[in-house]
């Protein structure tokens, strides 16, 4: 498993109007790309939830390395640079997945951290699956994952809610649209 996600921080004028609509015209365009796992088509608008931005955040959960190289390199993303400019596409590796009990994604929550240097890479991974069970079992989470980024030292968690007021701390997004043609074979648990 693979997660991707690039940001686009929009000025506080903008109208998300237009982001909702692209997202309703173009999201089922992923609905069955071979290697993604699902993509949570995100955004927050500044004021709203705590966010001080504007901002449409997809985050991605690919099966395959290919399935995620045929998105960047063979069209799916160009549609992005085309109208916004080349974002920068963060990349972490999977660490766990657990699926909850939830049904319908309405928000997500995403929360980057450091993984801490005084504590052996083992424990502070361990925390971080151990944090992926947690949320999962929560009452109205689809599911929740954690990867890491080992050239930042950074630990993603992410999770999908049912519903407006999340059991889980970091940036809360709204969820457009779920694309998830391999949600089903998104591998369960540690992924070592």
């Amino acid at each position: 498993m693979h997660a991707m996600q690039y940001e686009l921080t929009l000025p506080a004028s903008y109208d998300m109007g237009i982001i909702r609509d692209r997202v309703a015209r173009r999201g089922h365009l992923l609905d069955d790309w071979d290697g993604l796992g699902l993509k949570a088509y995100l955004v927050r608008e500044r004021g709203l939830r705590g966010s001080p931005v504007n901002q449409y955040a997809p985050f991605y959960l690919w099966n395959t390395v290919d399935g995620m190289n045929a998105f960047l390199w063979g069209g799916g993303f160009q549609g992005v640079s085309d109208d916004f400019g080349r974002p920068s596409a963060r990349q972490w590796t999977g660490l766990a997945y657990e699926e909850g009990d939830g049904s319908h994604a309405r928000f997500a929550v995403r929360r980057r951290q450091p993984v801490p240097d005084e504590r052996p890479l083992a424990d502070a991974v361990a925390d971080a699956v151990g944090e992926v069970g947690r949320l999962a079992a929560r009452d109205g989470a689809l599911f929740a994952a954690a990867a890491v980024d080992t050239s930042r030292w950074e630990l993603v968690h992410f999770s999908l809610w049912e519903q407006d007021a999340p059991e889980a701390d970091g940036d809360v997004f709204e969820v457009l649209h779920l694309s998830a043609p391999g949600r089903d074979r998104l591998p369960r648990g540690r992924r070592w």
